[in-house]
């Protein structure tokens, strides 16, 4: 140790203690050089380089003088020409030698020795070397002919009057303007536009020849006309408009070459300025000019930020944000790095969207773009993804990056980001509002196998309709499934509605009940005035406040509505309607209905304790009076609320004691342990005590752990849903979540079979192999076998989603084309199956389930474009897949985003609708099914009361299917086409296996037979043809097509029938038969109180929270409301 501290060196003197004590005496003797950096700018030339040329501000001085000298030169020269008398002669002396003042002289010589050192300091001091390249540069030379015979005058005095052309000293004030304008935006530090300059340019340009041609002539004319200064300015004028009038014409030959070679530069000159000028314009026009200061404070604007512009996309935008009143004066500013497409261009001259649409091309990434677009004064911006690209992670990496670049430059402008994928959301978890399409599509598509058409109902809440579509139609289905549509949802504060201030310190539901009784409106939720959280149906035990904010469905809000009493309504004469006017609330038909329902509360002494069923009265009460039902009460009674466990196996169907111990050993509730992505909403669900291990999530195949190889073999109870998709992306996630959410009765659990072309990777089964009943198959719906193996004969639904690699096609109306062509044919082999699809194109479902001979079809086509041509931002709403909701498209979701600007809440309330979020004591959505026993409620009004009453569901809609009402004849002809097949096909069926009911002989050779002799039969009929009228003919085609169809639909089901023996499948439950093509669906969200029941008819509950409602006593409550909902394993909840 000694050792080493020997072998270290002392300090240097001036590192130690003592002579920080002593100062600076110890380094008086210091070995260190003082380094002084940049002596090269110390330099004299330097210094004045620096001054003249580098520094911005002294060189915009410098510059600035000398266009004032230059200005000051040529003023001189018109005030010399003015005082100057004119000479009479026509001698050539005249030319060379002009009158000139002693004063003017001596200022002029002043200018000129003043320009002249400028020139040759500023050449010194830009010479790089090359002597001649400074002398031969055409200012310079002209400053040299403006200013030598000047200078040579003073040492000559007889030169004193020599003519000098000071005129072209306007070149050089042109030369000093276009540097100036440089050095103001370089000490400013602004870009200028190139536009500006080259327009200044242009005109400088253009007065200097006008100045030179003036001044040339005049000088000139002194041995001719002598010409004045303006009679030489009206001879410019008209000879450069090429008017030439002829009153005024040079008459020297000197004059005349003159012209000559000013003509000569014009037309060399101009052109090019004008073609830099129009190029520029074209740039210009291209990239979209700036978005001005002054408009940005004055004026109110929102900029959409977008990859790549599609007409669709900016219609969309366009037609949901100005459809709302107080947005009608905004200014729509788009910036886009593409150049604008031809059909954008086309659209955005339109005069409606040309005074209001701004395009700028640019990059959100860039401050100077955000900057033209004024970012920072905006009141909102929406940044959309690209969903045409094959790779959705990189679309959604551009999104994040504009996201951050806008907060960045604008921390204060409201965000509005669209997001693809969900495990990129919680990079933009500070924007204000986020849509993210996974999330959004996958759980909608969950919800439409449980709650038939939910992504219909849901596309016609958030988009904004006045109510009018079909009401020309003659059918009567789109006349009220239109008006219906024009329901949106609204909010007002309670104490200021006329709709809910007097239910302040009662019930939700009294409040719902009774505001729809009275106004028609349906109150759906509501938030405190200090919790940001929305509870949607929040059940009987909230009590509201005068502060609340009340959400409801009306088809306009209440500020835009008119009220009349009933004594108002007697008096004036307008028809009974569901709404007579876009502005106007339902009152008419509300009335009518009312007087039914206030003699059930009259007469009702006492509430309703039967339980949640919608159970028949007594035979004895028929005979006396109509059925009577509970009133609501104002404020819950906690024996009258019926409220099951979820928490406990008892909420589940009667079963015996050995059932319920198995059941609760399989399945537990809780939160699922693992999250496939970051910012996944927490949800109470259905999860087994164990974790699935992976060989057993393969439905195909066998481990050591269960020996199936098909959805057959496991045996179960409920029908399943198949979900055909490329890869097992996170956001499949969440439309597992949603069928197995805690309050999905256990009995009506379906079980999912994934169908993925692509196997799934391990993060991914790691989510999923908690919940029950959840399997993966790797295959594709190309594939018959893979169908009939995941089940597909006894599936309930089956969705098919579209694939990424299909999006990006090179015609973009094409992405669509493989998923309709495979949906097509599972229509056609599986014709009683229910196909959800999910579309990159709303326009393209206009080929689901496609039959080009269908004249309902065509006439619902016809319908659309009628709707199109009208305005309508849902032209689309009456094809018939989208109606029952068998097709969606998530861009229909787009505004969504668009309206959470006028509604902000509209994201929260749909997230709460489809459960992507979970609120405690907020409902959820779910459906019942109208059975016979329940058509005794008859209305609409009276299943409202008797549901606010029983279980506290406040319902918001109604899905009916009806039949398609055909023509007598038609329907004359179907049904005796088919009776003569019927009887063909039981003598044909009279010796197959009872297993193949339905189908016909499994033989093939009996086809040819068959088809034969149908058309024989038809040639039979169309030899008649002749004798019959035209309706007759019509009959024959028709019989024709059907016995076509007939026969084409025993072929494929053959086909499938042999695939499913040849895979070792039973063929027992197949269906080829059962065709629904004779049958339409349609929604009607929030229908007038007086609307009738029908049979099947589905409708929409918003169902309270029941872990709200827990009990604290009696745990065991059969007659709860989860028997209504799981009763008779029932695929939909019962009345």
């Amino acid at each position: 140790m000694v050792d080493l501290e020997s072998e270290v060196p002392p300090l240097p003197p001036r590192y130690r203690f003592r002579d920080l004590l002593l100062g600076d005496q110890g380094w008086q003797n210091d070995d260190r050089v003082q380094v002084e950096f940049y002596m090269n700018e110390n330099t004299f030339k330097e210094r004045l380089k620096l001054f003249f040329i580098k520094n911005q501000r002294s060189s915009l001085r410098i510059r600035l003088f000398n266009f004032s000298l230059k200005l000051l030169s040529c003023l001189l020269y018109i005030i010399r020409v003015l005082l100057e008398n004119p000479s009479q002669g026509n001698e050539w002396s005249h030319i060379f030698w002009v009158n000139r003042s002693l004063p003017l002289w001596g200022l002029q010589v002043s200018v000129a020795l003043i320009s002249l050192f400028e020139t040759i300091l500023l050449g010194y001091l830009s010479y790089k070397g090359n002597i001649w390249e400074q002398i031969l540069r055409i200012p310079f030379i002209l400053e040299i002919i403006n200013a030598v015979p000047f200078i040579i005058s003073i040492f000559w005095p007889s030169l004193r009057n020599l003519f000098v052309p000071v005129f072209l000293n306007c070149w050089l004030a042109k030369h000093a303007l276009e540097n100036m304008i440089n050095d103001l935006h370089r000490a400013i530090q602004r870009t200028q536009s190139a536009m500006f300059n080259q327009v200044l340019i242009l005109i400088s340009t253009l007065l200097c020849l006008i100045f030179t041609c003036i001044c040339g002539i005049q000088h000139l004319e002194r041995i001719g006309k002598k010409l004045n200064l303006f009679d030489s300015l009206y001879f410019c004028i008209v000879t450069f408009s090429t008017v030439g009038f002829g009153d005024v014409t040079p008459e020297t030959w000197s004059s005349k070459l003159f012209v000559v070679a000013m003509i000569c530069v014009a037309l060399v000159v101009l052109p090019i300025q004008f073609e830099q000028l129009a190029y520029l314009w074209m740039e210009r026009q291209k990239s979209g000019g700036n978005y001005s200061r002054h408009r940005a404070q004055t004026e109110k604007h929102v900029v959409l930020c977008v990859s790549s512009l599609k007409i669709d996309l900016l219609m969309d935008f366009l037609n949901e944000f100005y459809a709302h009143p107080r947005l009608q004066d905004y200014y729509v500013v788009i910036l886009c790095p593409t150049e604008m497409d031809v059909q954008v261009r086309r659209v955005l001259q339109i005069p409606m969207w040309s005074q209001r649409v701004i395009y700028l091309q640019g990059s959100a990434l860039k401050d100077q773009d955000l900057l033209r677009a004024k970012m920072d004064d905006a009141e909102a911006c929406f940044i959309l993804s690209s969903r045409c690209e094959v790779d959705r992670t990189s679309s959604d990496h551009q999104t994040i990056l504009r996201a951050w670049a806008v907060k960045d430059f604008a921390p204060n402008c409201p965000l509005y980001v669209q997001i693809l994928k969900p495990e990129n959301k919680f990079h933009i978890k500070f924007a204000d509002h986020v849509v993210c399409e996974e999330e959004f599509k996958y759980a909608m598509l969950a919800l439409n196998c449980i709650c038939p058409a939910t992504s219909t109902l849901i596309t016609l809440l958030v988009h904004t309709s006045r109510g009018q579509e079909g009401q020309q139609s003659p059918e009567q289905w789109q006349k009220i499934y239109g008006r219906c549509s024009g329901n949106e949802v609204y909010h007002i504060v309670l104490e200021e509605s006329t709709f809910f201030a007097e239910y302040e310190g009662k019930s939700f539901t009294y409040a719902s009940f009774h505001a729809h009784k009275k106004f028609g409106v349906c109150l759906i939720g509501v938030r405190r005035e200090d919790n940001k959280n929305i509870l949607l149906n929040p059940g009987p035990r909230y009590i509201m406040n005068a502060t609340d904010i009340c959400f409801y469905i009306n088809i306009t809000k209440e500020e835009n509505s008119a009220f009349k009493n009933q004594d108002q309504q007697k008096k004036s004469n307008v028809p009974r309607s569901f709404y007579h006017g876009p502005s106007r609330l339902p009152v008419h038909s509300i009335i009518a209905s009312m007087g039914t329902v206030a003699i059930d509360l009259q007469d009702t002494s006492c509430r309703s304790t039967s339980g949640p069923t919608l159970s028949l009265p007594t035979e004895g009460s028929k005979e006396i009076r109509r059925p009577s039902i509970a009133p609501v009460l104002e404020v819950a009674d906690t024996s009258s609320i019926q409220t099951c466990d979820l928490l406990s196996d008892q909420s589940e169907d009667e079963t015996t004691a050995d059932e319920e111990t198995s059941s609760n050993l399989e399945y537990a509730k809780g939160y699922p342990p693992y999250s496939p992505y970051i910012g996944s909403s927490p949800t109470f669900c259905h999860l087994l005590h164990e974790k699935v291990p992976f060989c057993c999530l393969r439905l195909d195949k066998s481990c050591q752990h269960n020996y199936y190889e098909d959805a057959k073999a496991y045996g179960f109870k409920n029908k399943l849903i198949i979900v055909a998709a490329e890869t097992a992306g996170n956001g499949l996630y969440n439309f597992i979540v949603p069928l197995r959410a805690y309050y999905r009765p256990k009995k009506e659990l379906n079980p999912i079979v994934l169908l993925l072309d692509n196997p799934p990777d391990m993060h991914f089964l790691d989510a999923i192999c908690w919940f029950p009943m959840v399997y993966y198959m790797v295959g594709s719906i190309d594939n018959l076998d893979d169908l009939l193996r995941c089940g597909v004969t006894f599936a309930a639904n089956m969705v098919v989603v579209d694939k990424e690699s299909t999006m990006s096609a090179e015609e973009d109306y094409m992405a669509d084309a493989k998923t309709i062509v495979n949906v097509q044919t599972l229509f056609r082999l599986f014709s009683s199956l229910s196909i959800i699809t999910e579309l990159t194109h709303p326009a393209n479902m206009r080929f689901m389930q496609f039959r080009a001979k269908d004249c309902y079809s065509l006439a619902l086509s016809k319908l659309e474009k009628k709707e199109r041509e009208k305005g309508s931002n849902l032209a689309f709403m009456f094809r018939l897949p989208f109606a029952a909701g068998r097709v969606f498209s998530i861009s229909m979701l787009d505004t969504l985003l668009y309206q959470s600007f006028v509604k902000d809440y509209m994201i929260s309330i749909t997230r709460l609708l489809l459960g992507l979020d979970t609120t405690p004591g907020s409902g959820f959505l779910c459906s019942m099914k109208i059975t016979e026993e329940d058509l005794w409620i008859r209305t609409y009004a009276r299943l409202y009361q008797k549901l606010c009453s029983s279980t506290g569901d406040v319902p918001i809609g109604i899905y009916r299917t009806e039949s398609q009402k055909l023509t007598t004849s038609e329907s004359q002809i179907s049904i005796s086409v088919e009776e003569w097949e019927d009887t063909k096909d039981s003598k044909d069926q009279s010796h197959h296996r009872s297993n193949h009911r339905n189908s016909t002989s499994s033989d093939q050779s009996d086809h040819p037979l068959l088809r034969r002799k149908s058309m024989q039969w038809a040639r039979r009929l169309s030899r008649k043809g002749p004798k019959h009228s035209g309706k007759t003919a019509e009959k024959i085609t028709q019989q024709r097509l059907n016995l076509y169809r007939r026969s084409e639909r025993q072929e494929l089901a053959e086909l499938v029938k042999n695939r499913m023996k040849h895979l070792g499948l039973s063929t027992v439950g197949y269906d080829e038969m059962n065709d629904h093509q004779s049958t339409l669906s349609y929604i009607l969200i929030n229908p007038s109180p007086d609307t009738r029941l029908e049979l099947n008819d589905v409708v929409y509950l918003i169902r309270p929270d029941p872990l709200a409602y827990l009990p604290n006593s009696e745990p065991s409550r059969k007659n709860s409301i989860c028997n209504a909902m799981g009763q008779d394993s029932r695929e939909e909840t019962q009345l």
